[in-house]
């Protein structure tokens, strides 16, 4: 009898485990522009704010809504835009609002109000507050591989100016525009500049980085090795071609660098961190050590393949972040990465996960203390 007992309990775990449902989201109301295209975007779509696969329809007379079918059962996050971020939902005064949550343990329907959206409300001018170790080296700084032009940003740590002689290694990091400075990022900076003001003192680890800002409407395709039919071409190879054969010897030229591997480091989040990954295997005499934070693993299945076949001599070091609420499949997929490269030799892997990470700057935020401690070890 136990032995049946625990045969059915696994077959029910099981069976959850795998269960699909559908998820029936209704707008019922919207303050304004209530003529216009509504669009969900969350974690079941990577946060596409305009994917017209995730358009709303009409639903009777006055409302909208859309049906997710075979949705895996988990925790899901979603906003409401009218087709981009500029356009995302917000608070009846204005004010942001947390991402909506669901959790999807059986087919669902959930009535929705919307107060507002963001550009009915006047922009309030959102303060500088990168610090005086951060400077723009560049706002159009040509990428030939791409045929594109982008803001480049450093940070110097506070020794630079002191200490004539010294050389230092260098974090090359994706979305600069959300690294330093509230006044450029769009949902909350990273705060690298100010974390590292503390932790260089704390440590006596000093390290210079170097942000690079997003394409815009070309991220996912500069961030992505692999052509996607959601999102197009990828030019992740280009865009990493750019980072080691033009921005590298760029950077090494004008400061005091350690220009080796095991003093070059790469980071990133969501797709970001895919690219970092990617640039770290594809180019291990370049990048020593990486920071994968929530990657975006579920967009390139062919990662997999290539972690498998990389070939590496030298130590190589990558730290892995994922939040227990940002997708159903987030860890999952970062696990096995994890256990590829586990499986290589000479690597030394960190994985964290925090279980109430959600997907977002204030989470990375959180997690950059540890990673860079990690890092300069």
């Amino acid at each position: 009898m136990k032995k049946f007992c625990l045969s059915f309990a696994f077959f029910v775990l099981v069976s959850f485990l795998h269960a699909q449902y559908s998820l029936r989201l209704v707008v019922n109301s919207v303050a304004t522009k209530s003529l216009n295209d509504i669009f969900v975007t969350g974690n079941f779509n990577n946060w596409q704010p305009g994917a017209d696969s995730f358009r709303l329809k009409p639903f009777g007379r006055n409302r909208k809504a859309i049906v997710l079918k075979d949705v895996p059962a988990g925790s899901y996050q979603f906003k409401f835009t009218r087709g981009k971020w500029e356009t995302v939902e917000t608070a009846g005064n204005g004010g942001d609002i947390s991402n909506r949550d669901v959790e999807l343990t059986s087919d669902t329907s959930i009535n929705i109000t919307i107060a507002g959206w963001k550009d009915d409300f006047p922009d309030k001018p959102k303060p500088n507050t990168a610090t005086v170790q951060v400077q723009v080296i560049d706002t159009a700084f040509f990428m030939p591989q791409l045929n594109r032009y982008r803001r480049i940003w450093v940070y110097l740590p506070k020794s630079y100016s002191q200490m004539k002689g010294k050389q230092y290694p260098v974090l090359y990091m994706q979305d600069g525009q959300n690294l330093f400075n509230e006044q450029t990022a769009a949902f909350g900076e990273w705060g690298v500049d100010e974390c590292l003001d503390t932790l260089q003192q704390q440590t006596g680890k000093d390290c210079i980085v170097v942000g690079i800002d997003n394409g815009g409407d070309k991220r996912n395709n500069e961030y992505n090795p692999y052509d996607n039919a959601q999102f197009g071409k990828g030019e992740g190879n280009q865009y990493v071609e750019f980072l080691v054969k033009t921005l590298k010897p760029f950077i090494d030229g004008k400061y005091r660098t350690l220009k080796d591997a095991p003093h070059t480091y790469i980071a990133g989040s969501s797709m970001g961190a895919l690219i970092s990954l990617y640039a770290e295997i594809k180019y291990p005499n370049v990048f020593g050590a990486a920071g994968v934070f929530s990657p975006a693993f579920w967009i390139a299945p062919q990662l997999n393949d290539d972690v498998a076949k990389a070939n590496w001599a030298t130590m190589q070091r990558f730290y892995f972040y994922a939040g227990g609420k940002e997708s159903n499949t987030e860890v999952g997929d970062m696990d096995k990465i994890i256990n590829i490269i586990q499986s290589k030799h000479q690597t030394d892997v960190d994985r964290s996960v925090y279980q109430l990470g959600q997907h977002n700057e204030a989470a990375w935020r959180r997690e950059f203390d540890d990673f860079y401690r990690w890092l300069v070890r």
